[in-house]
């Protein structure tokens, strides 16, 4: 275990990540036996969690296509798990190859790997960060190497989720929205207890509690406060499946709330 190429020597291994155990729920194999365990529990708790990881994934390459539609060509992309297959930089860079990409992650099993999938790629980087300290985040060499933040820009945000302390939540979406210049876009995605059985939640959380990084699901209400000071994007805050599907065979479609998750875009005037 410990000798696996891609982890770090920091590395907890005595309980299980999130960011690996979203990796095996998505087929992955960059996951130990307790990530393994825990995503079967999670598994146990909601039988769709699999799809639940898809569904994310796909929202995506969704929102991913629509910001470059919008001639945004660079992206910081934070909490953003190993960036594997249909991952921000191959999306991205797909539709344009000289876009640029800034991955940012707490997990340094998941920076460590995502630097040896980017080492050929000179418009993509990966730096680890405590996105708790946004300043730091936007001040990064690294990043202001690569993305000049003088210009639109796009953060994508899936971490909030696990950011329990409501302030410093909030904190952090203020500072990066500021930092961004006008024409910038905030794409956001956040797990939410609506429309869930409180008896599930309670479960939820108590089984990332034993995790590396704890979680706190959050209402539609208190998602919606994220985008304060940005203009919403059509069709606004919606369950993860309804933000501009591409066809009928997008999972949930037809029962978004199983997605378990909220999305929405907001631009900076």
């Amino acid at each position: 275990m410990s000798n696996a190429k891609w982890v770090s020597e920091d590395a907890q291994l005595d309980k299980p990540s999130p960011a690996r155990m979203y990796d095996y729920l998505l087929g992955g194999y960059h996951n130990f036996a307790i990530d393994r365990g825990a995503a079967e529990q999670l598994i146990a708790i909601n039988p769709d969690a699999p799809l639940v990881m898809q569904s994310y994934r796909a929202f995506l390459r969704r929102v991913v296509k629509f910001l470059v539609e919008q001639g945004i060509d660079q992206f910081l992309d934070i909490g953003s798990v190993t960036p594997t297959a249909g991952s921000t930089h191959e999306v991205v860079q797909k539709l344009n190859p000289a876009a640029r990409v800034a991955y940012a992650d707490i997990d340094p099993d998941t920076v460590r790997h995502s630097e040896a999938i980017l080492r050929d790629n000179p418009n993509a980087v990966a730096i680890q960060a405590d996105v708790r300290q946004p300043e730091l985040l936007l001040s990064d060499p690294k990043v202001t190497d690569l993305l000049d933040l003088s210009k639109p820009t796009a953060v994508l945000i899936a971490l909030l989720h696990y950011i329990t302390d409501d302030e410093r939540a909030y904190r952090l979406v203020r500072v990066l929205r500021d930092g961004l210049s006008p024409g910038s876009y905030m794409a956001i995605s956040h797990g939410s207890h609506e429309d869930a059985p409180p008896a599930v939640t309670a479960r939820l959380e108590a089984l990332y509690a034993k995790a590396t990084t704890p979680v706190k699901l959050r209402s539609r209400a208190e998602i919606a406060a994220f985008f304060d000071g940005l203009e919403l994007i059509e069709p606004g805050l919606v369950y993860v499946p309804l933000w501009r599907p591409e066809g009928p065979d997008d999972i949930f479609l037809d029962e978004p709330a199983k997605s378990a998750s909220f999305a929405g875009v907001g631009r900076k005037p």
